[in-house]
């Protein structure tokens, strides 16, 4: 009953965070105060921090219910929305990509949530002890991603032109990608996996090396990946390739 009670309370936290993350830069926006680029970039970089509580659950599913409603409150914000709060969260943070889609929907966010769904659903099922790797995943997709492109916006001057990216790297900016990811991958594995391990401590060694390999994979596929589904695929590529090494 004591751990229900803490589970209920650390999920109230939760949710109560992610609702601010999303209603604070959406009002920001409706008073003109922030650009929609802003705004979208902070519901980026801060929302999906909450993946931070996952490995303090004693029931290892709250994080893919918490998240799954997320997943879904994204899924319905679009264009042509009855609700209204969902139409001014589509007005206040789509990109002009999403606005040419057949339904006009928060394309970019709807991945972003559900790569979040799936990774803690997954490592959930198999995995509890380990959260430390979508925690990583997850965090690279957060912070990474958001400072690469702010990074690659304002100073990038090398640019790095895939055709089907749909978009434009820089040199710059995925330079910010890889050293931000490094840093926030060694935090994970050093966090929840050597001063509050579920399991055997990892070795700093074991931290550096799954930090490399980690932030090597995530800024490749950030770099070969169409700009509306790198929130998909970078989470859930880097996460899942480096579990199966370490598996090996």
């Amino acid at each position: 009953m004591n751990r229900f009670i803490s589970d209920l309370g650390i999920v109230g936290i939760t949710y109560f965070y992610v609702l601010l993350t999303i209603f604070i830069p959406l009002i920001l926006y409706k008073k003109n105060k922030i650009s929609k680029f802003s705004a979208r970039k902070t519901v980026h970089f801060s929302a999906g921090l909450a993946i931070l509580s996952s490995p303090f659950y004693f029931w290892p599913f709250w994080p893919t219910i918490i998240a799954g409603t997320l997943t879904l409150f994204v899924f319905f914000s679009s264009k042509d929305s009855k609700v209204k709060q969902f139409k001014d969260l589509y007005d206040a943070i789509s990109e002009e990509q999403e606005e040419g889609l057949k339904r006009a929907f928060l394309q970019g966010p709807f991945y972003y949530c559900l790569s979040i769904t799936t990774l803690v659903f997954i490592f959930g099922l198999v995995a509890p002890e380990n959260f430390y790797f979508p925690i990583a995943g997850i965090l690279i997709m957060i912070i990474s991603d958001t400072l690469a492109s702010v990074i690659g916006k304002r100073w990038g001057k090398i640019n790095i032109s895939l055709p089907w990216t749909n978009s434009k790297r820089t040199l710059e900016g995925s330079s910010t990608f890889f050293i931000t990811a490094l840093i926030l991958c060694f935090l994970s594995f050093f966090l929840f996996g050597l001063l509050i391990p579920v399991q055997e401590p990892l070795s700093l060694i074991t931290i550096l090396i799954y930090s490399l390999i980690t932030s090597g994979i995530a800024t490749i596929i950030e770099l070969i990946s169409p700009s509306t589904y790198d929130d998909l695929t970078v989470p859930l590529g880097s996460t899942i390739i480096i579990y199966l090494l370490a598996l090996i």
